[in-house]
């Protein structure tokens, strides 16, 4: 398994955003907490919230739901340092909050051009396990270093509304609901005693190998054991055999472009989208196989 890490420093520069190089940075040792949170202070808003292209395929610059997970995943990487942004989001995300305590897919788009459909037609008044599930998730591990987070009422709304919404659920979802739910569901399996069970009980629509193919998505886009079960040590990863684990990260690491980083088998609908997206998930691919011990 051959990754040239060499390679990875130059295509950042030339095809992602400062955010997502500071986060490579990071994970490598040579930069900061504090230079990460100062990129993504670039996409926050006055009402606190997030937008301005921070999910690449949603270009509009208001705060939207969409956004809240890559902030939050930024949070996350840079403990044990905290921001009270982090709490200024949840805030956000409360009053965007609907009566079932679920979040819209998305909010009215002011600037639909470059942002993809799903995200330009989203009903703001219906909730979305999708969004909920997915930005409660990252929200969670920023709650494992993070005391305002961790006791924030919107947090709790959100926890109680994935918990029920999935243990309602009949029938196999689209791959994403399942893939964010089973996520959630693994953030919060040691402190919500529903978790363990439901858990098993979504796991059982996974394949053995892992693959599960996107409705409506294109034409060879599947999602594979890593976007289930990315890191080691985790109850999620207790769905899938060791070797499946294990050929999926020689997949992984053999995907690796000439150019030195990663890209994307989903519809892109922008120039800008198409860079930042390859930025992203190259810096996803690296801490994959690094928290597994292959870098």
């Amino acid at each position: 398994m051959n990754v040239n890490l060499a390679a990875i420093p130059g295509f950042m520069a030339g095809h992602a955003r400062v955010l997502d190089r500071r986060r490579y940075d990071l994970f490598m040792g040579e930069g900061s907490a504090q230079g990460v949170l100062a990129a993504l202070d670039g996409y926050r808003n006055p009402d606190g919230g997030y937008g301005w292209g921070l999910e690449p395929d949603l270009r509009t610059p208001e705060s939207q739901p969409g956004a809240a997970l890559h902030a939050f995943e930024a949070f996350a990487e840079v403990a044990p340092v905290t921001s009270p942004h982090a709490a200024a989001l949840c805030d956000w995300l409360e009053e965007m909050t609907l009566p079932d305590g679920g979040l819209p897919f998305a909010l009215p788009v002011r600037v639909p051009a470059a942002t993809a459909t799903w995200w330009a037609s989203g009903d703001p008044g219906t909730s979305s396990l999708q969004i909920t599930a997915v930005s409660a998730a990252a929200a969670h591990r920023v709650a494992a270093h993070d005391p305002a987070v961790a006791g924030h009422a919107w947090l709790e709304r959100a926890t109680r509304y994935c918990l029920d919404t999935i243990q309602n659920l009949e029938g196999m979802p689209h791959a994403y609901v399942l893939s964010f739910a089973l996520h959630f569901l693994d953030s919060v399996y040691d402190t919500q005693p529903r978790a363990a069970d439901l858990l098993k009980r979504l796991g059982a629509y996974v394949p053995e190998d892992g693959r599960v193919p996107v409705e409506g998505g294109t034409e060879n886009e599947s999602l594979r054991p890593l976007d289930f079960a990315p890191l080691p040590g985790r109850p999620v990863r207790e769905l899938f055999e060791p070797d499946v684990i294990a050929a999926d990260l020689v997949r992984l690491a053999g995907e690796q472009q000439d150019d030195g980083g990663w890209t994307v088998d989903y519809a892109r609908f922008s120039p800008a989208g198409s860079l930042e997206w390859r930025g992203a998930v190259t810096v996803g691919a690296v801490r994959i196989l690094r928290e597994n011990g292959l870098l």
